[in-house]
């Protein structure tokens, strides 16, 4: 499990970027409006929101790394930003259910 201490000691020692992927397939899927609506936010004065090219997730797009921290979320809409925004990006908590499956793996029992 991803310490909330940890990344807001993180957020403290360096600037984070919040990497939108801006090739073809994730932007067939949004990821323009994505990084817009990152962009428009408020976001903390540590955060930029910046496009990326591709991050090898094409099936999972529109996808959004988190950097230096290396959260990754799949599967972002519009809809989604606000909540990235105050719990992870302001508060240190990633949120979990857009987490990517196959970088953050969960074991069930």
């Amino acid at each position: 499990m991803i310490d909330g201490n940890s990344i807001l000691f993180m957020q403290a020692e360096e600037k984070r970027s919040v990497m939108v992927c801006q090739n073809t397939s994730c932007r067939d899927r949004g990821s323009r409006e994505v990084l817009e609506a990152f962009q428009a936010a408020e976001l903390p004065e540590d955060v930029e929101a910046i496009a990326c090219d591709c991050q090898g997730q094409c099936n999972m797009g529109p996808t959004v790394r988190v950097v230096p921290e290396e959260i990754w979320y799949c599967r972002i809409d519009v809809a989604d930003i606000p909540r990235i925004v105050e719990e992870h990006l302001k508060n240190g908590q990633p949120v979990e259910e857009k987490l990517h499956p196959r970088i953050h793996l969960r074991y069930y029992l």
